[in-house]
This record gives structure tokens, sequence and C-alpha cells, in this order.
């Protein structure tokens, strides 16, 4: 078997757990595909993922759809907007995880989300916005 079809099959078997789905805590979510163990990188991504702060000046001329896309999916302060060097055609899995004061992830490390508990199939995957973002968010 060649390597490419062995490391992907690996990945697959191992590292593959969760599907968006839709929230009944608020639009699309994460779910668990299969129990995720207490301590797993459950969201690893092989996307080389880096991003850009662009003045929000810089981009109010684009299409109304593509700035609500941005204002959706990409962190931003008051003067910049970071938004992923791939564009917003590809994604990380995360940017749909929803906020809990009771998350069951929690960055270890920029990039890295790990399982607080055991994760039973079926059940939406939450951080808390308040702790990984450094600032309090009202729902």
């Amino acid at each position: 078997m060649p390597s490419s079809q062995k490391k992907l099959l690996e990945h697959l078997n191992k590292e593959v757990y969760c599907k968006l789905g839709v929230s009944p805590v608020h639009g699309i979510g994460v779910f668990a595909i299969r129990p995720i163990p207490k301590g797993v990188y459950a969201l690893k991504s092989y996307l080389n993922v880096k991003e850009v702060d662009i003045s929000k000046k810089l981009i109010k001329d684009l299409p109304k759809g593509v700035r609500e896309q941005i204002d959706m999916f990409c962190y931003y302060d008051k003067k910049t907007v970071s938004i992923p060097t791939i564009g917003l055609n590809s994604f990380d899995l995360a940017v749909y995880l929803n906020h809990s004061k009771t998350p069951n992830l929690r960055f270890k490390k920029a990039g890295v989300l790990i399982s607080l508990k055991e994760i039973a199939e079926g059940e939406e995957l939450f951080i808390d916005y308040d702790i990984s973002f450094g600032e309090k968010h009202f729902f």
C-alpha cells in the first residue's frame, strides 16, 4: 500500500471524530461522530491555517455576503479582522464551535483543542468563548 494511502487511512481511523450539524443552541455546530476520550485533540486538521490581520477599512467595500461571513467566522477587534490566508472557501471545523459556560473542549495552545471529558457520540462540542478569546461574550 502506498504511504500516502496508509497515512490517510491512519488519520481517518485515529483522528477524525467530528461532523457539522444543525445545533439546537445556535445555527451550525460541531458534533461527535464517535466517542471522544478525554484529553484528545478532537479537531486535528492538516490545513496550514495562518491568519492575516486586515484593517476593517480595507474590507468595507467587499460584497455584503462576504463581509457577513467575515463577521461570523473571523476574529476581530476594533480596528482589524484576522482572515485565514486560505480564504473562506476552505475551513477548519473549529470555526463552527458554539459557546458554553460548561465547555467540553479547551485550547491547550493556539489551534489545539483538547477534550476536557469523554464526549459521547452525537454530543455537540463547545468552547467557552470568554476563556478562549479573553473577553466577555453576551448572547
